[in-house]
């Protein structure tokens, strides 16, 4: 089973050289500290950052710099700054490779919901169905179940949805999962975890084709 930093390493080895990439709050924002050193990518913040780095050391913090979900961030050389309507702009003109999300529900089809339970207060949806709605790739990060132990990869999902049919690929603290037209298909299982406790937390429809091999982090 992985923990958070498990789960965005993982997603850092679908980051291709070249790419441009939209970080989502929460797990998300850990992949940048697990890609590669031999490729070349270019996060992007949706508050009008191009360029970001790792997270900084502690004490070496600079308030001025943050990511969208207000944490201070590093900037690699040849970063720039922006307002965030030309950032909008970069998103809804489709220039990110890969946007990684996280999420509370994501049901079978590919819907996702990830920006607010009923009856709890929220500071509105932000960038996140600008970016679900304009992405061609979407990874989702997220814990495979809730804290209740109820499984948040559904048929259909319960909350108010961010987007529809747009996920394309899931990565859990159990599973590595790809969103097909039949369900979720089952490509890689979390160190430690069986097939068996996978199809125990997924409510979803749960495709396994052959031996899944365990993840290679």
């Amino acid at each position: 089973m992985l923990d958070k930093n498990g789960i965005a390493k993982r997603i850092a080895k679908e980051v291709k050289d070249g790419y441009y990439v939209n970080l989502g709050i929460g797990i998300p924002t850990l992949v940048a500290n697990f890609v590669r050193d031999d490729i070349s990518v270019e996060f992007q913040s949706e508050n009008g950052v191009l360029g970001m780095g790792p997270f900084p050391f502690e004490g070496e913090e600079d308030a001025d710099i943050i990511n969208a979900g207000k944490q201070t961030i590093t900037t690699l050389p040849g970063a720039s700054f922006f307002d965030s309507a030309l950032s909008f702009g970069m998103i809804r003109g489709q220039h990110v490779d890969l946007t990684i999300l996280g999420a509370m529900e994501v049901a079978e089809n590919g819907d996702i919901a990830n920006w607010k339970i009923p009856g709890k207060m929220v500071k509105g949806m932000g960038g996140a169905m600008d970016l679900v709605a304009s992405a061609e790739n979407i990874i989702v990060a997220m814990m495979h179940t809730n804290r209740a132990g109820e499984s948040k990869l559904l048929k259909r999902c319960t909350l108010p949805l961010t987007g529809v049919q747009c996920v394309k690929k899931i990565v859990t603290n159990l599973a590595v999962l790809e969103v097909t037209e039949d369900g979720f298909r089952l490509l890689e299982r979390a160190p430690g975890v069986s097939v068996e406790d996978i199809k125990q937390a997924t409510e979803g429809t749960l495709i396994v084709e052959g031996d899944i091999p365990e993840m290679q982090l």
